[in-house]
């Protein structure tokens, strides 16, 4: 690989990984005014309509009949569908209760959870980092079980989800922009059938009136789909290390935003706890640097 275009990878997956991280997060934090379940049904109307003209611009309608003919493929991605759904419906859910740290607790600790579903499943081996960044979760685990005022239970739901969609994934490896629109197609017409409801309601923030909601909703899906683009982008680029390394970048950001800009309470158990979680991301992220 040109030591040019390595670096064009890591430029896109660091700008990805910051965009989830920073903007991401402060966009969706400012939206969920108008309610985390309106929001997430947004979120993926408008990522389907985004993903479906970009399938069109980059010509990939070829691979996505190809795959909407292959029944294994179809029926994994119809249950990724709901697991990304409510993991986006989980996040959002988290950042409108002010628990954007507890939501970083789960995207620090989802890529060493991936590692172990890996073993579990997939049969790949452990070396001794691996296993003692598994350890250092697990004990983490167990001492919030301790004290439960404190437990992240969003974070691990977050981390649960969508350690299980990526497993999944894994298992069919199909392109990251056209199985998310094929997913997005799956929950389109529960989307639009929640929608019509909150709108019956006379509760729905989507409202000719205020084109400054509807602006904001549409937004969802390009904040969602720019990001997906460029650190797939850097994927392409660089290796499953170095994005990997990068990645963290994303919960960092997070939890310095959730701490520093919007004040969210942080005690001595939850330190204690991520101590020993940011311990368990040293060790994974030493292995991943001596891998690459």
């Amino acid at each position: 690989m040109k030591q040019s275009q390595y670096k064009k990878g890591v430029i896109y997956a660091f700008t990805g990984s910051l965009w989830w991280g920073i903007l991401g997060t402060i966009f969706f934090k400012y939206i969920t005014y108008m309610g985390p379940l309106e929001v997430t049904i947004h979120r993926l109307i408008w990522t389907f309509f985004i993903l479906f003209i970009t399938t069109l611009l980059f010509k990939k309608i070829s691979i996505l009949k190809k795959i909407l003919f292959q029944k294994q493929k179809i029926s994994i991605l119809f249950i990724t569908s709901i697991l990304i759904f409510f993991n986006w419906g989980t996040w959002i859910y988290a950042i409108s209760i002010n628990k954007i740290i507890d939501a970083s607790y789960g995207y620090f600790i989802f890529p060493i959870i991936n590692v172990f579903l890996g073993y579990i499943f997939l049969k790949e081996k452990l070396n001794l980092k691996r296993k003692l960044s598994i350890l250092a979760v697990i004990l983490s685990s167990i001492y919030l079980l301790f004290n439960l005022d404190a437990f992240p239970w969003v974070g691990f739901l977050v981390a649960f989800l969508w350690s299980s969609y990526n497993l999944l994934r894994k298992k069919i490896n199909v392109d990251t922009d056209v199985g998310l629109f094929i997913e997005s197609l799956f929950m389109l017409p529960l989307a639009l059938i929640v929608c019509f409801f909150i709108y019956e309601s006379g509760n729905s923030d989507f409202n000719l009136s205020i084109p400054i909601n509807i602006l904001m909703l549409f937004l969802g899906g390009v904040m969602t789909v720019i990001p997906l683009f460029l650190f797939i982008k850097g994927l392409e680029k660089t290796s499953m290390a170095t994005s990997g390394l990068i990645f963290f970048l994303t919960p960092t950001s997070q939890f310095l935003l959730g701490f520093f800009y919007y004040n969210e309470p942080f005690d001595m158990t939850k330190l204690i706890s991520f101590i020993i979680i940011w311990i368990a991301v040293f060790i994974y992220l030493k292995d991943l640097y001596e891998k690459n």
